[in-house]
């Protein structure tokens, strides 16, 4: 038979199931074997007893199968002020036993009150003891509310309120955040919810059931906690306040898409965690009761530079006096600093800044490369060729073999200019126009006179062109026999004015000399005649200047006495014109005119018949 006893509010469920133990003039029996009762509630477990007649009753007991000897719980610690003994009167009837009642009352149960408990009744009379076995098993338990989604309609499920001590013809309160809302069995629920659900039994109002309610916002932490760097271990953790227990999802958030790929799982795991690692996570926490997600949480894992990579603005070709910049850049957390190399050589510039060179120059070609760095490591760039065109610079030219240019040899003009790309060159003759030779040399074999003067050269590339300075080639004619006399830079009025002179004395002397002759013939003696010595002869005298020459040969026509007539011999170099008129010989350049003369040779005349 299934009882149910309240006691000063209090309830107690108990199972009977007779028990009827001893011979027949002793026996305690209990109505029921087994109780389940709620945390706080306050029990009572009855037995039945009886014992021989005559015999006295000295002492009752309740104790429990723990101890191995018999234990009166009311001088047990656990249970001081806690149990109550109620006895009734014994009855002694003209049968040859005494009955009687006695209840074990324990107030506000544990869950440590759970044990076997059993009856002993002491007589005054020897071996007049007597217990039964076995006792009553008591279960102490929650008041618990199992999520059974009897049915679901829309954004409801329907709950249903349980307890351990599920007894037939129990009735259950229903709480919403604390507050009775009506009694039933099941409870309509709606989701999601902010409300916290719990019920209780009828009668022990004051035990609710825990609260059920969908999961709250989740936290989210990681650890190990600081800085995260690239190549660490991390576990992040999602925690939510849930009944029943939520379970956890977690995935990556893009801004502008949906989460992506999902792990399922309280914790998230990363090992080693990667710098792709960075971004927004988001965790989910779920129940039968509803769904909640975390904030986003921020993973900033920490790096050093990767590969810095570089770019030219504006692309293509670079010329000089045009504007360049270069560009760093590379993937670190934090920021890199960039420090530029020209040919290895470390440059002044803004770390966090491009590089640009305005306006570009040809000493800004080489070889460049960039360093990122930031306070977890550096890395350099690969390096890079910065090329800049430009039109050649000032040729400089010069001559081989060096020192005197003689007729007849050979000489080799070259020309060199700093250019990019690598220049061509042209030989020119001023006033000549070009000679139609292409190339850093240009040679001339068999070289005369008439190829001297002023040359240059020109340097021309795509970006542009440029000139030589002038170079003057002095080409000296062969010597003869003869004196030769080369008068440099002389105008040719010069020359005719002492060629001039010269014939003036001769004529002057003949003259006299006929004189002189006329003057004897009328009252001079032959034989008293001094013979003149013989006319000088200049041969292989050096080159004169105008007035030496000419008083020179004024000296000697004075000395003579008689007059000899000269022959004047001309003789000219080879490639060389001689104008008519005159016994020379004048060379053409574009800068110098050469009059070469030829020696005078003057020979003494033989005897003048009279």
């Amino acid at each position: 038979m299934n009882l149910r006893t309240a006691a000063r509010g209090f309830v107690a469920f108990l199972l009977s199931v007779p028990a009827l133990q001893g011979i027949s003039y002793w026996a305690v029996t209990y109505p029921s074997s087994n109780i389940c009762a709620l945390r706080g509630s306050t029990v009572d477990i009855i037995c039945n007893y009886k014992y021989p007649k005559g015999h006295a009753v000295e002492k009752k007991l309740w104790f429990t199968n723990i101890n191995h000897e018999p234990f009166d719980l009311k001088d047990d610690t656990d249970y001081r002020r806690r149990v109550e003994y109620i006895c009734g009167e014994t009855k002694c009837r003209y049968s040859s036993s005494c009955t009687g009642t006695c209840t074990l009352r324990i107030k506000d149960v544990t869950q440590r009150d759970s044990a076997e408990y059993k009856f002993r009744i002491t007589t005054n009379r020897g071996g007049g003891a007597f217990s039964g076995s076995p006792g009553v098993k008591l279960s102490v338990t929650d008041s618990q509310v199992e999520v059974v989604i009897l049915t679901r309609y829309r954004d409801r499920v329907q709950l249903k309120c349980h307890s351990m001590c599920d007894l037939p013809g129990l009735t259950y309160t229903w709480y919403r955040n604390g507050n009775q809302q009506h009694q039933g069995m099941s409870y309509w629920f709606y989701i999601p919810s902010e409300y916290r659900v719990s019920c209780a039994v009828q009668g022990s109002e004051h035990l609710h059931s825990p609260s059920v309610y969908a999961p709250e916002t989740p936290s989210v932490g990681w650890t190990p906690p600081g800085v995260i760097k690239e190549g660490s271990s991390v576990n992040l953790t999602c925690t939510s306040e849930a009944n029943p227990v939520a379970k956890y999802t977690w995935s990556k958030v893009t801004t502008g898409h949906p989460p992506g790929h999902s792990v399922q799982g309280q914790q998230l795991s990363f090992h080693p965690i990667q710098s792709s690692d960075s971004g927004q996570y988001l965790c989910t926490a779920k129940n039968d009761l509803g769904t909640t997600n975390s904030s986003s949480f921020s993973i900033d894992v920490k790096y050093a530079p990767k590969t810095p990579s570089v770019s030219v603005r504006p692309p293509g070709v670079i010329k000089e006096g045009g504007s360049v910049t270069l560009s760093c850049s590379s993937d670190a957390n934090p920021a890199a600093d960039y420090t530029w190399f020209r040919d290895n050589q470390p440059l002044l510039w803004e770390p966090s800044r491009p590089y640009t060179l305005d306006p570009v120059s040809s000493k800004d070609r080489g070889t460049y490369r960039c360093q990122a760095e930031n306070q977890y490591g550096y890395l350099g760039s690969n390096s890079f060729f910065v090329d800049v065109l430009y039109a050649p610079k000032t040729p400089s030219v010069s001559v081989r073999p060096p020192g005197e240019i003689k007729e007849g040899g050979s000489v080799t003009l070259s020309c060199s200019s700093d250019a990019n790309p690598a220049a061509n060159y042209t030989w020119f003759r001023e006033h000549g126009g070009s000679l139609e030779e292409l190339g850093e040399n240009y040679t001339i074999s068999n070289i005369t006179t008439e190829l001297g003067g002023n040359y240059y050269c020109e340097a021309r590339n795509a970006v542009g062109l440029q000139n030589s300075t002038l170079m003057f080639l002095n080409v000296t004619a062969t010597s003869s026999s003869s004196v030769t006399v080369t008068i440099t830079n002389v105008a040719r009025g010069t020359v005719v004015v002492l060629l001039a002179t010269i014939l003036l004395v001769i004529y002057l002397w003949t003259r006299r000399k006929r004189a002189s002759r006329k003057a004897r013939g009328q009252g001079g003696r032959p034989d008293t005649r001094e013979e003149p010595p013989p006319f000088p002869v200049y041969d292989n005298v050096p080159a004169l200047t105008n007035r030496s020459a000419s008083a020179a040969r004024r000296d000697s026509i004075e000395e003579q006495d008689d007059p000899h007539y000269p022959s004047i011999h001309f003789s000219r170099s080879k490639n060389q014109e001689v104008p008519g008129g005159f016994a020379g010989a004048l060379v053409k350049s574009d800068h110098t005119e050469q009059v070469l003369y030829s020696a005078i040779n003057l020979k003494r005349p033989k005897a003048v018949p009279e």
